[in-house]
């Protein structure tokens, strides 16, 4: 099945509904009209809702549209592809150093692009009191809003109740300045030890122009030999 619009003399109607390149409303014409103001733009004329009555048709760059469309439509695939769920188990007695660990832990994986799902488990009599798994969640939730946001609401299961947070940034982008920031730290080390080097150099430098120094090479050197007399002196 071609999913194709119909594009130019393709289009088999009488009249159109005509949209601008900036998608302001120009109104119903005959589509002649519409296709001579397409050549004088040098621009396509694109049917985009053939269903419509009169059909809707717009005045845009194919070539380019398909080319964006495509490029969404492959960056869509790979985030998805990328996109991981993390599990973190969590209890509703939960202390505070362990929750902060468990926030610490969806912290890392939000920023790297991939979505923490938190599961909480009842036990015995917590089973009865839902509301206060809900209330646990809710409130993970508020403290990592920054980063993250809700995918899916706290849902009760039997003896267990889940929770999905989606990071606010695309997995590709976390990984792009994952690699900005590895380079920007090799730029650091490579400055770094250049200092380092150079300091070495200066003080290298400043030790062989010491007194001390010249003294010492002074001693090293050989004596220079007493020239012969001359005969008769």
């Amino acid at each position: 099945m071609n999913n194709e619009p119909r594009v130019n003399e393709r289009i088999r109607v009488d009249k159109v509904r005509l949209v601008g390149p900036g998608g302001e409303q120009v109104g119903v014409v005959r589509v002649d009209d519409a296709l001579r103001l397409a050549q004088e733009a040098g621009l396509d004329l694109v049917e985009v809702a053939p269903n419509s009555n009169p059909p809707v048709a717009k005045l845009m760059d194919y070539g380019k549209f398909k080319y964006e469309a495509a490029q969404k439509a492959r960056e869509a695939r790979r985030n998805q592809s990328n996109t991981v769920i993390k599990s973190i188990r969590i209890g509703l007695k939960i202390d505070e150093n362990d929750y902060r660990t468990k926030k610490s832990q969806a912290e890392r994986f939000l920023a790297g692009g991939d979505k923490v799902k938190f599961d909480l488990r009842f036990k015995g009599r917590e089973q009865s009191r839902p509301e206060l798994g809900v209330k646990l969640l809710r409130g993970m939730a508020d403290e990592l809003a920054e980063i993250s946001t809700v995918e899916a609401a706290p849902r009760a299961d039997g003896r267990y109740m889940s929770m999905v947070l989606a990071p606010l940034r695309k997995k590709s982008e976390a990984k792009s300045d994952q690699r900005r920031r590895r380079e920007a730290q090799r730029e650091n080390r490579r400055a770094r030890d250049a200092e380092r080097a150079q300091r070495q150099q200066e003080k290298a430098a400043e030790a062989s122009e010491s007194p001390a120094a010249q003294d010492a090479e002074a001693k090293a050197a050989p004596a220079a030999k007493p020239k012969p007399s001359a005969p008769g002196a």
